[in-house]
């Protein structure tokens, strides 16, 4: 597993936002939210893509999970109602690079918390951010730490 710790700064970001249980409804976020993005000619070779789950589904109903397909956007990069926009409040996070393929992810997914613990990190109070580029080759699975 490809680890490393990086500061992520804060990020502008348009998404989708998907309310349910996590699955295949998730990627279904993610197509639209490429769409829209193509359609603005934001979804570029050097895009950056995010899926956020903001809720644990171990102790959150699956009914009321809630994930965002995002994009970063430039600060001054006007949008409408048809896209939601927000701040994502950037810090240290513990970065795990990995294939971007449902086995690759699934054990990257039961390996990264006791990476982190064993590097001397706790979690942080914000959400868990699985990021990629364009191509979506590879995914960076960024849990927030602090010492």
């Amino acid at each position: 597993m490809d680890t490393r710790v990086e500061t992520i700064p804060n990020y502008r970001i348009a998404c989708v936002r998907q309310m349910g249980p996590y699955g295949p409804s998730n990627a279904q976020a993610m197509e639209k939210l490429k769409q829209w993005a193509r359609d603005k000619k934001l979804l570029t070779e050097s895009a950056i893509l995010l899926g956020i789950p903001h809720d644990n589904p171990d102790s959150t109903l699956p009914e009321h999970c809630t994930y965002d397909a995002g994009i970063v956007i430039p600060p001054d990069y006007q949008t409408d109602d048809s896209i939601l926009v927000y701040e994502l409040t950037g810090g240290n996070y513990f970065i795990c690079k990995i294939k971007h393929t449902a086995e690759d992810v699934q054990r990257a997914w039961t390996e990264i918390f006791s990476a982190l613990h064993h590097n001397g990190y706790g979690m942080d109070h914000k959400p868990i951010l699985e990021r990629y580029t364009a191509d979506m080759d590879f995914c960076e699975i960024c849990v927030p730490i602090k010492r």
